[in-house]
């Protein structure tokens, strides 16, 4: 996987999303066999008002999440969010493929947030000229673009720069519990390695 979209999957991860990454979408062919149109970056859903406690008054369960989530993404945490996105490790932009309706109706309906048909081909028009839609479910799809720099038309852009702080700020406020984790995710996993070697380089020179 591109580290740079396993780097936005953390973001998206520690921001409260499922996220799925690479998404093909495939195309049949006049031969009866198949071929893949485009991969998608990054596909990813974030219910409302994630990152609640869970468990007792007494003794909640730790949530990494909390209700923290970054204002650069431009999510509103009580609506149900999803997020299309391009991810480039220069400058953000979309790829045709991105922008052509039939690979996009084609993911959102294989993905479960659209009806194939009419209700996925208006979803898409609106989302195209405007880079966000609502669907009759109530919940909104966005186009995003992550990169070094730039801004992409119709599509929420984020720096990678500005993921890569939002990462830092977020280890350094739950270390007590992450730095003690095995974490899973590898771009999360390598950031939490260069910390600790930053702190323990810190201590030793004390």
């Amino acid at each position: 996987m591109d580290p740079a979209v396993q780097l936005v999957q953390a973001y998206l991860q520690v921001n409260g999303y499922f996220t799925a990454v690479e998404y093909p979408v495939v195309q049949a062919t006049g031969d009866g066999g198949t071929r893949t149109v485009t991969d998608i970056d990054v596909l990813a859903f974030r219910f409302p008002a994630v990152g609640q406690p869970v468990g007792s008054e007494a003794s909640p369960a730790f949530d990494p999440t909390s209700s923290w989530v970054d204002p650069a993404l431009g999510c509103a945490a009580e609506e149900a969010d999803m997020i299309v996105a391009e991810v480039k490790q220069g400058r953000a932009r979309v790829n045709p493929a991105m922008r052509d309706p039939a690979v996009l109706e084609a993911a959102l309906a294989r993905f479960g947030c659209c009806a194939p048909g009419p209700h996925a081909e208006r979803t898409v028009r609106r989302l195209l000229s405007r880079g966000a839609a609502r669907t009759s479910t109530g919940h909104r799809i966005r186009l995003c673009a992550f990169g070094s720099g730039g801004s992409v038309p119709h599509a929420h852009t984020v720096t990678l720069d500005a993921v890569v702080d939002y990462l830092d700020r977020y280890l350094a406020t739950h270390w007590t519990t992450i730095g003690r984790a095995q974490l899973s995710q590898p771009a999360l996993a390598m950031l939490s390695v260069l910390r600790k070697a930053r702190l323990q380089s810190s201590g030793e020179k004390r």
